[in-house]
């Protein structure tokens, strides 16, 4: 029964802990990728190798890279470097294009079956992302954009500032000029009264005058 556990974890878990990566990087059209695979001590002096992974129901491996202990090499796109000190080689792909897109595999090769870990690519369309440097260009960009930002800042705490105060203003001219349409009111009020008060005067001695 041992044997057959065996054979079972040999071929479902090929290489298990033997060699690590990241699962999944992202990136975007014409950016430039750059990982690393970590293989353990034993495996230092073998060859290792870098390629896409083809095929549906019989897997290959397409436009393979191989390096000996301690190597780089680099084909096209794709350069590939054996760091055996630490343990790692690392894979850079620049230039990246939407159909760069798949899965890859991190390989080491062995008598019989390899060690190999596999790797997701996704090339997004758009613009790269930004460099991990900056030049004097980006400086002053950023220069440029953190003064907009402040300036933004600086109006929107005015704005917060200013906003009680005319609000306050705006009730107060809406008060004033109720009041003074009030007033206005009152003295066209007192104007008809005395006028109504003069007619009705007029009336009376027009009257005593008849008799």
């Amino acid at each position: 029964m041992r044997p057959l556990v065996l054979l079972w974890s040999w071929l479902v878990l090929p290489g298990y802990g033997a060699l690590v990566g990241p699962k999944e990087v992202r990136e975007f059209e014409g950016g430039t990728v750059s990982l690393q695979c970590t293989y353990r001590e034993e495996l230092r002096k073998n060859k290792k190798y870098w390629c896409r992974k083809t095929g549906l129901f019989l897997l290959r491996c397409s436009d393979a890279i191989y390096i000996d202990d301690g190597q780089e090499k680099t084909e096209g796109r794709v350069s590939i470097q054996d760091s055996p000190q630490e343990l790692t080689f690392h894979v850079t792909l620049t230039n990246l294009s939407v159909q760069d897109t798949g899965k890859y595999w991190c390989g080491v090769k062995m008598l019989g079956l390899d060690e190999t870990f596999l790797v997701s690519l996704t090339v997004l369309p758009g613009t790269s992302s930004p460099a991990p440097y900056l030049n004097a260009t980006s400086t002053e960009d950023n220069r440029l954009t953190t003064s907009s930002r402040s300036k933004s800042r600086t109006s929107r705490s005015v704005v917060r500032i200013l906003a009680p105060v005319l609000v306050l203003l705006t009730l107060l001219l809406a008060t004033g000029l109720a009041a003074l349409g009030r007033y206005m009111l009152q003295c066209r009020k007192k104007a008809q009264q005395a006028m109504q008060t003069q007619r009705n005067e007029k009336v009376y001695l027009s009257h005593l005058n008849q008799k």
